[in-house]
């Protein structure tokens, strides 16, 4: 076997990311009318994932450039095929079903943890020249969205050809794709990590203006990605009145779609374009499309809004991710486990915030005068949700704005790159 083996099995481990972090989110519907989960709760099952994953990520940081990455590769695997099982049996076995959801997305969450730290330090060790690394990373970020393009239409259509009585079928056929991947990190050659004597340490990274940086838009591309990717399913049903089928292709669907050719757009064609002006791009983009999904009244609009924000949030994580490399080469795997760790604090805070708040804002809810400022959304509150998350990208905007004035203030500093 080739590294080109092992870039496919990199591509295929990113799919298997999609399937973990967004099938749950796809069957919140069934869990809330087969097991009477409110939606603060839902949004708990979100955090709980990426809650899960930063632990995870912060434990990987300390080993992975030790141990190599065979082993937490295959590991990660192993506890991504247990947790999607889980989710199928576990909340009919255990005497809570929400205790079994929680149990199976802890289980499936570690593995989700430990493939975000480790297939991208993989890819960017293999052989490739440098100029073409920002391109190559977007490429492999673009198969985490037709993992989700294939998990959105997948279910959907499977839900709605079986009906809510077998969704527990689903997570089992899912089940399939990890384990087929884990046969092939058995096989396939891996690179090396950075040796220790070569590593740049995790407390030199902190201490860099620069890498603090990284870290605010990691947290605020996680958030901005997962808060619409999270919610316009049960948003385009409940909030807009759309039927599943349709509220699922034009909502989280469309929204991969978008997402996967923004990143593949980028991959051909990324060399001409500085990463932090395509950051602002698409940090004003994802703004406009959380207002658009939020406030206008016609139902097709805030789909618009729904799906356009998957181009508009494609680069954040890829492009940082980029940039952080290209700035600290001999990071290593503790590097993109770091920035994997408030990457994925974004992810679990931002739906929560969202779900939170549609609660409170809801028929009955603290802040249910706040509803009537806006459109209609069934009283749900989720109109509210989605224009809370605004503050992502929006802070995105801020912070580049900010990196673009102080690069160009220090002439000195290489375009495109992170001022120190």
């Amino acid at each position: 076997m080739t590294f080109d083996h092992t870039r496919r099995a990199c591509y295929v481990g990113y799919i298997t990311q999609a399937i973990v972090n967004n099938l749950a989110p796809l069957l919140f519907i069934v869990f809330q009318t087969r097991y009477h989960v409110p939606y603060e709760m839902l949004g708990r099952l979100v955090l709980l994932n990426f809650a899960t994953q930063l632990v995870t990520d912060l434990i990987a940081v300390k080993v992975v450039d030790r141990t190599g990455y065979r082993v937490p590769l295959v590991l990660a695997h192993v506890l991504s095929v247990a947790g999607l099982a889980l989710l199928s049996v576990a909340p009919s076995v255990l005497p809570s079903p929400y205790a079994g959801l929680a149990l199976a997305v802890v289980v499936y969450g570690i593995g989700g943890g430990l493939l975000e730290v480790l297939v991208s330090p993989v890819v960017d060790a293999l052989p490739a020249p440098q100029e073409h690394r920002a391109a190559t990373m977007s490429l492999l970020h673009s198969f985490y969205c037709w993992g989700q393009v294939a998990v959105v239409l997948g279910t959907t259509l499977l839900l709605a050809g079986i009906g809510d009585s077998a969704w527990q079928v689903l997570p089992l056929l899912w089940a399939l794709v990890p384990l087929a991947n884990l046969v092939l990190f058995l096989r396939v050659p891996l690179p090396p990590t950075v040796p220790d004597e070569h590593r740049t340490t995790i407390g030199t990274l902190l201490r860099a203006p620069s890498f603090a940086v990284a870290l605010l838009l990691m947290l605020c591309a996680g958030a901005a990605e997962l808060t619409m990717s999270q919610w316009s399913s049960l948003f385009a049903e409940q909030g807009l009145g759309v039927p599943k089928v349709w509220g699922d292709l034009a909502g989280p669907c469309l929204f991969a779609v978008f997402m996967g050719l923004g990143r593949i757009a980028y991959g051909v064609w990324g060399k001409r374009i500085p990463l932090l002006t395509a950051l602002l791009t698409c940090g004003a983009l994802a703004v406009a499309c959380y207002l658009l999904a939020a406030l206008s009244r016609d139902p097709l609009l805030s789909l618009v809004g729904c799906a356009l924000c998957g181009l508009a949030v494609s680069l954040m994580w890829p492009g940082t991710f980029s940039l952080t490399a290209a700035r600290f080469p001999f990071g290593g795997a503790a590097m993109f486990g770091v920035l994997a760790v408030f990457g994925d604090a974004g992810a679990a805070a931002g739906p929560w915030l969202a779900g939170a708040v549609a609660d409170a804002t809801g028929t009955g809810g603290a802040f249910g005068g706040l509803a009537d400022l806006l459109p209609g959304d069934g009283g749900s509150g989720l109109r509210a949700g989605l224009l809370i998350g605004t503050i992502f990208p929006l802070a995105v905007v801020v912070v580049v704005v900010a990196q673009v004035l102080l690069t160009r203030a220090r002439s000195s500093a290489p375009a495109g790159q992170l001022a120190e």
